[in-house]
């Protein structure tokens, strides 16, 4: 197994023992019963947490220990969840698997599944906005920030605003390379670049350092959409844990529908590049996060 991998599953463990205790905590101060339940379904128990690993791995760039980077991570981690399960419901992607287990939607209701992606934006902010996170209120402000825009409407919430309304509605302008990436940045890369920045303000970066972890996370964040694509397009559902060949039956916007495989994988590359050149400035202790980047060019889920 590859160093990198070996790093993720650490965040992984590290990120799940966090929310598990951080979830208890909530359901003993009085979350219902149900929809606690719901909750662990959508949070605990499968997924990369990848993210979390970004804000861990940037932190650590300047010093910051696990610890310290643990409720950012755990925040977004909530974001992501949250949106998936949103993702998922019958009036958006209408999808019955995730992670190899039945989508909260499926195995509760629709308005469960609604009201745990409800719970979840909300403690994402209470995680990451609580004292105990952080002894810095000016850090904490930041970290809030950058949450809140990465997660609105000029980031995941409008990008998929975006990719539903290129599915879902008629007379629709035509699709262009441009619009396409417009929509992915703001959909998957919005996170993803946002996983990058509250490392750095966790680890004190200085704002070139920061600058240049935001454009690392520019691009790794195209190339995770473009590999998802790939998958979507060539994958099955038993190696990625979700149905695959819905975006071609959705009629969805992607690159691989525009170009094709071969050029969407061009695409992917000089991503990945770019996303490895704005390391450059960090030397050898930004060699986790640059096989973050690689890892995107051989994605199996």
């Amino acid at each position: 197994m590859s160093q990198f991998l070996v790093q993720l599953g650490n965040s992984a463990t590290v990120v799940e023992a966090y929310l598990t205790a951080a979830l208890a905590r909530q359901e003993s101060e009085g979350t219902p019963a149900r929809l606690a339940e719901a909750i662990r379904h959508a949070v605990l128990g499968g997924g990369k947490r990848f993210r979390p690993f970004l804000v861990f791995h940037s932190a650590a760039l300047f010093g910051a220990t696990e610890e310290a980077a643990l409720p950012a991570a755990g925040a977004i981690e909530c974001i992501h969840c949250y949106s998936l399960v949103h993702d998922d419901l019958p009036s958006m992607d209408n999808d019955e698997l995730r992670r190899g287990r039945p989508t909260v939607w499926k195995a509760y209701d629709d308005w469960t599944a609604i009201l745990v992606g409800d719970a979840l934006q909300a403690f994402a902010f209470e995680l990451v906005g609580r004292p105990e996170s952080n002894s810095n209120p000016s850090i904490r402000a930041d970290l809030v920030h950058i949450l809140a825009v990465a997660s609105g409407a000029i980031g995941m919430v409008g990008g998929q605003q975006l990719d539903l309304e290129a599915g879902k509605l008629s007379n629709q302008p035509t699709p262009t390379i441009e619009s396409i990436m417009r929509l992915q940045a703001m959909k998957t890369g919005a996170l993803i670049t946002a996983a990058c920045e509250m490392g750095a303000v966790v680890g004190g970066a200085k704002p070139e350092e920061r600058a240049a972890l935001k454009t690392y996370g520019e691009h790794l964040g195209a190339a995770f959409q473009i590999s998802d694509d790939l998958l979507d397009a060539e994958g099955s559902s038993a190696d990625t844990g979700k149905a695959t060949g819905k975006d071609a039956a959705a009629g969805k916007a992607t690159l691989i529908g525009m170009l094709g495989v071969q050029e969407a994988r061009s695409h992917l590359d000089r991503s990945i590049a770019a996303a490895i050149a704005a390391l450059n400035v960090f030397g050898e202790k930004a060699e986790p996060l640059a096989d973050a980047a690689r890892l995107m060019g051989r994605r199996d889920s």
